[in-house]
């Protein structure tokens, strides 16, 4: 197995850390006092003793055994650098990333550069590790699916991003790296999908205490983190699954919003956000049914057969079926003309 950085030559380590620190073979020469081949032979030593490709390895490795801070420089003279044995949680301001529309991350208001896209892709695998440590086979094959890199370029993607992340002006790092791959710091990143997820729970507690307006109120909280298209514009397949899956998400959370605001009576905002809704996705028949009792409620009848129709020749245009069983039941509630109440329908998910 590699060694790891205790075990190497004094000298072997002061190059290291030089090379960690970013200094040239030239530098380091001049630094250490020795002949630049020289600096050149240890740096091979020190690569082919740690298992490591090439020299941007070898600073990603100066940072990951501790060797060298983020940000700090090289460290004085007084103490020769050794491997840090653990690292403590990181402090200072905290980084906020945003997953639900194009990736974003920002610091004291401050926006951060997360360089190209392939790089952006790596931190929000991290940011929707949700805290676990996700190992670099899992960072390639999520961001690089079947056409992985020629080189391996995680650990210096990660070094990057540390770079872009840092907090403050101290030691602590936003990304933590163990033998068994990469996790972001806990408490150092604040991210908005993990907050959705934070205040769905609290729509379940509402909602078993049958507090509507609280339920509404939190919905749209969680509404309101959305930008846009969740990982707009990120390549890999993890970032197009999760696409889907927070895109389904916002979907349910619509709907489960509509249903207590009528509920509450509140059917002119159910049926703005729903006409929305059903725009977007002119197939989903749960947003259907439930915009058609929304129409109903508020008085307009002939609108809500209007959504049955529209609906079901665009389901037989583009997927040649006939609408589904809760879609016929709404319509059927309708067409009979039964008496209007929030609680005298079908459930929108077919419940």
């Amino acid at each position: 197995m590699p060694t790891t950085a205790a075990t190497l030559r004094h000298q072997e380590r002061r190059v290291l850390h030089a090379v960690g620190c970013g200094l040239r073979d030239d530098e380091i020469a001049a630094d250490l006092a020795i002949p630049e081949d020289a600096v050149a032979g240890h740096l091979a030593r020190v690569l082919a003793k740690l298992g490591l490709r090439d020299r941007a390895a070898a600073i990603v490795h100066a940072f990951d055994c501790g060797l060298v801070v983020p940000g700090s420089g090289p460290r004085t003279r007084g103490a020769s650098p050794l491997p840090r044995t653990a690292a403590g949680p990181a402090a200072g301001p905290t980084v906020r990333i945003s997953l639900l529309g194009p990736l974003r991350a920002g610091q004291d208001g401050r926006p951060l550069d997360l360089g190209h896209l392939r790089q952006q892709a790596v931190l929000a695998a991290l940011a929707l590790g949700a805290g676990r440590t996700v190992s670099r086979q899992e960072l390639l094959d999520g961001v690089w699916g079947m056409e992985p890199p020629l080189t391996n370029v995680v650990p210096v993607y990660v070094y990057r991003l540390r770079k872009a992340l840092r907090t403050g002006d101290g030691p602590q790092r936003v990304i933590e790296h163990d033998r068994c791959g990469y996790r972001l710091a806990p408490g150092a990143v604040e991210v908005d999908v993990a907050r959705m997820e934070e205040l769905l729970t609290d729509v379940g507690r509402a909602e078993r205490a049958d507090e509507a307006s609280e339920v509404v109120r939190l919905c749209a909280q969680a509404l309101d983190l959305f930008r846009g298209e969740p990982l707009a514009g990120l390549p890999g397949p993890l970032a197009e699954v999760e696409r889907l899956r927070l895109n389904e998400r916002r979907i349910a959370i619509t709907q489960r919003k509509a249903r207590w605001q009528l509920r509450l009576g509140r059917q002119c905002e159910a049926i703005a956000e729903l006409f929305d809704l059903s725009a977007a996705h002119p197939l989903n028949e749960p947003v259907a049914a439930l915009l058609m009792r929304a129409l109903y409620l508020g008085g307009r009848r002939t609108d809500a057969l209007t959504v049955f129709d529209r609906t079901r020749r665009r389901l037989a245009a583009d997927l040649g079926v006939a609408p589904s069983p809760v879609l016929r039941r709404t319509y059927g509630t309708i067409l009979r003309g039964d008496r209007p109440s929030a609680a005298g329908f079908p459930a929108a998910d077919g419940r």
